[in-house]
């Protein structure tokens, strides 16, 4: 792995469904849609947050779960019903002055190639399909919605030598 492309990360973008997520979709008898998010991988993004690097979110589908996690966690950028992920990717470098090497993107399933062939630094999730894992710039330990968002967080938060800066207050008190 390439350090080098993770120290010039400025933004993390994420897929929902099988990275923030098992990718499992649970409906009630209502037709209610519920899903389960990992804290670890919720607490990794708000220390990435806190060391001024941006998060985004997105996904082909959409619900309302992923709004409330999202602003939960204080992410203002979600991107729903993406049917073209390169557009609306596209349209977040402009707004954000951004190039695609100050861009991680993790993925794991057919429809995130796209995006994982342009950005910096391209991460698949464990149990990611094959064709995205040998894409990959990185393949995570952990699986989609079991800490595999938190890993990448800290990797990037490492590499950049920000580690310690937050998470200094858990250990000095």
């Amino acid at each position: 792995m390439e350090l080098e492309k993770v120290r010039d990360i400025k933004l993390l973008l994420l897929d929902a469904d099988g990275v923030l997520t098992e990718g499992k979709v649970v409906y009630n008898d209502e037709g209610m849609e519920s899903k389960s998010f990992d804290v670890k991988d919720g607490h990794g993004l708000k220390l990435l947050m806190r060391s001024k690097i941006d998060v985004a979110i997105i996904t082909g589908r959409e619900s309302k779960a992923l709004l409330h996690r999202a602003k939960d966690l204080g992410i203002g950028m979600v991107y729903q019903k993406a049917i073209n992920k390169i557009i609306i990717y596209d349209q977040i470098l402009k707004d954000k002055n951004l190039e695609d090497r100050e861009v991680c993107y993790v993925g794991d399933d057919l429809v995130d190639l796209p995006l994982l062939r342009r950005v910096g630094f391209a991460v698949a999730v464990a149990d990611g399909v094959d064709e995205v894992k040998e894409g990959a710039d990185y393949i995570t330990r952990k699986e989609g919605g079991k800490g595999a968002v938190r890993e990448v967080c800290e990797l990037i938060l490492k590499a950049q030598n920000k580690w310690k800066e937050v998470t200094d207050r858990y250990f000095n008190l």
